[in-house]
């Protein structure tokens, strides 16, 4: 009975850690937290209805993924945003040529899926295919430390990827779509200087708006 009661509490911890990390989690991403907004356990416990510890489990994980800082949402500056992307240009160019010589008929009906619902999608569609056009690329390696870096930064990596989907940069499904040709036609240099490209492109983009709103 004891051995239950403990499985239950820890069964309830669990679901007490996940529901407040999604709830802060998607508070940032959607912008109901402002950068830089001071985040206070007690009030976040009290608005979920449950325990300070499962909120301040969960606000450790979020600094570790990168949007929190110092109990703050995150205000990334223009150095940030560069040290985020030379490691994604690195880690996903490199997975790119991979991809050209070892991706799966399965994994490439996907991708191409995922192209063509960023041309006819709506934003939210197109959010979530450009989300897994760049996972399916970085699965492909089958590496699980490359995998674990990218995912370790798939939070901040959204705030960043919804500016150039919502503010619909130019160019964006288009250089989707040769990564894709670079890959289906087994040219590992042009889908790694592609890949690069694109990316470096999310980046001028991304620093642009950060300008704009200074």
């Amino acid at each position: 009975m004891i051995r239950e009661t403990i499985i239950l509490v820890k069964k309830d911890n669990v679901h007490a850690y996940v529901q407040a990390y999604e709830y802060i989690r998607d508070r940032i991403l959607n912008g109901e937290l402002e950068r830089g907004t001071k985040l206070v356990e007690e009030r976040l416990a009290e608005e979920i209805g449950i325990s300070r510890t499962p909120v301040r489990e969960s606000i450790r994980k979020l600094e570790q993924e990168g949007l929190i800082k110092q109990k703050r949402v995150v205000n990334p500056s223009d150095m940030d945003l560069r040290h985020i992307f030379q490691v994604r240009i690195l880690l996903e160019g490199f997975a790119a040529r991979h991809c050209a010589s070892f991706m799966t008929e399965e994994a490439l009906v996907k991708l191409k899926e995922c192209v063509d619902i960023g041309s006819t999608g709506n934003t939210e569609e197109v959010m979530s295919a450009n989300n897994e056009f760049h996972d399916i690329i970085v699965g492909a390696t089958n590496n699980p430390m490359m995998i674990d870096i990218i995912d370790r930064m798939q939070s901040i990596i959204y705030l960043f990827r919804k500016t150039v989907v919502y503010h619909k940069r130019p160019f964006l499904i288009e250089e989707h779509h040769d990564i894709y040709k670079a890959i289906l036609l087994h040219n590992g240099d042009e889908a790694e200087r592609l890949m690069k490209e694109h990316l470096q492109n999310d980046l001028e983009f991304c620093l642009n708006r950060m300008e704009t709103q200074h």
